[in-house]
């Protein structure tokens, strides 16, 4: 479901991710790992189309992103759920309407939508929350709202970017379960993370960690997040 041979990105003079290459087998769920500044956030990006494959090779979902014209992204995302660390929730409009939008735009029947959304705030406690306004609502809140968006929609492919950041421990683990339900159901999952108490929920999970913008072949143990 994911392909990356000698993939590389720069802004200028400096390499976010350099000749990286791996693979990831559908279904399967694979953490990247690594400090701050490694190159997670900069190698989803060129994953998710919100940057552009100059050098290397990409596949993702059947899309191989250095010949994806613009009219494509969103059938690209169409098969690509992403969870953002900004979140990117449209703050003046409920809970509800933000996890819909995504079904919305692809034209599922209403029926359809409503019981989608209110299947997936169900499970990350969201419920009580489906008619707040997103902007009245806490971090962890939005980061729960910016995770049932990027699901509701049941993609072949989920990218995570440090989906449990602004999250206690007890809430981190909750939604580890709602992904791995997801990844036994068949979507294959790529997820960023430093905190080993994630990496410990998935244990048959693979880590490819990277250092310096490549992958490091001698990882250590990620840092625990207190």
């Amino acid at each position: 479901m994911v392909r990356v041979e000698r993939l590389s990105y720069n802004f200028g003079r400096n390499w976010a991710v350099k000749d990286v290459s791996f693979t990831v087998e559908k279904g399967e769920f694979v953490f990247l790992t690594g400090a701050s500044g490694a190159g997670k956030t900069t190698l989803l990006r060129l994953l998710y189309g919100a940057l552009p494959v100059t050098r290397g090779l990409a596949e993702v979902a059947g899309f191989t992103l250095n010949r994806l014209k613009k009219r494509s992204l969103p059938d690209l995302r169409r098969n690509v759920g992403v969870v953002f660390q900004d979140f990117k929730i449209l703050p003046r409009r409920t809970v509800f309407d933000n996890v819909a939008l995504a079904l919305e735009v692809r034209g599922i029947p209403r029926q359809v939508r409503e019981r989608r959304v209110r299947a997936i705030l169900r499970a990350l406690g969201l419920e009580n929350k489906s008619y707040s306004l997103c902007g009245h609502l806490s971090g962890g809140e939005q980061q729960r709202v910016a995770i049932a968006r990027s699901m509701v929609g049941q993609p072949s492919v989920i990218l995570a970017d440090e989906p449990t950041g602004n999250l206690d421990l007890d809430l981190s683990l909750h939604l580890m379960s709602v992904f791995k339900q997801f990844n036994d159901f068949g979507a294959t999952i790529l997820m960023a993370t430093h905190n080993r108490d994630i990496l410990a929920c998935v244990p048959e999970a693979r880590v490819i960690h990277l250092k310096d913008g490549g992958i490091d072949g001698a990882a250590p143990e990620p840092e625990a997040v207190s």
